[in-house]
């Protein structure tokens, strides 16, 4: 059986296609999950929507934390890491993370961007011993087989790797290399563009994300399962 874990991080509370002013990412990230409940229908599917809830920023108080041996750290430092501890133990529990990650600004939701501080933890998901030398950190979460999926929307267009403004794209940039960080380093994109645009060019957009996200849905399904009999 697989854990999806299904991460929402937009603003809107919505989904396009559905309720007014509603989140494209919302709506992409809901076919696929709907989309691999119905090829896995016993699978887990975890949720966490970080666009609504947003895990609490980083302070000096959680990093101290952080860096302290868990063996030895006090009880307000237990309590100052207590989310982060459940949101790790979510992603590690997890083999599957689908994300409705918008650009804000060329870059991640600051409520995601929380969520990124809160699980790229110092002895649960990464390591570091400065008796390495010069690389003294190492992924945790390497060899674990997990897999990011990052569904997008932009108000423009051609952020895509290559086109006209990519250099302007620092949003799954950054997310994979947090991940990759941690040791997940497996990732799908999909983005709906022309947001700010509307009309048929959005309309488009749309059809060609929800056909492309139905297709990648069906692939990992399909790849995860002949992972599972090759390892049974």
């Amino acid at each position: 059986m697989t854990t999806l874990l299904h991460i929402d991080a937009s603003a809107r509370p919505g989904r396009s296609g559905i309720d007014p002013h509603g989140s494209h990412t919302r709506r992409l990230s809901a076919r696929f999950v709907e989309r691999w409940r119905a090829a896995r229908p016993a699978d887990l599917i975890d949720y966490l929507d970080v666009g609504q809830a947003p895990p609490a920023h980083v302070t000096g108080a959680w990093i101290q934390a952080a860096f302290t041996p868990a063996a030895v750290r006090a009880p307000w430092m237990h309590e100052a890491l207590a989310e982060s501890e459940r949101l790790v133990d979510q992603l590690v529990a997890s083999d599957l993370i689908v994300v409705g990650l918008p650009m804000y600004n060329f870059g991640v939701p600051a409520q995601f961007k929380a969520y990124i501080d809160n699980i790229v933890r110092v002895g649960r998901t990464f390591g570091f011993d400065r008796a390495r030398g010069e690389v003294p950190y190492w992924p945790l979460l390497a060899d674990a087989g997990k897999r990011l999926v990052l569904l997008g929307a932009r108000g423009d267009f051609g952020y895509g790797q290559g086109q006209r403004i990519a250099h302007l794209n620092h949003t799954e940039a950054s997310v994979r290399s947090a991940f990759g960080y941690i040791g997940i380093d497996e990732v799908h994109e999909i983005a709906v563009e022309y947001d700010e645009f509307g009309g048929e060019q959005l309309a488009q957009s749309l059809r060609e994300a929800d056909l492309a996200v139905d297709r990648l849905a069906d692939q990992l399904s399909a790849s995860h399962l002949q992972l599972i009999t090759e390892n049974a």
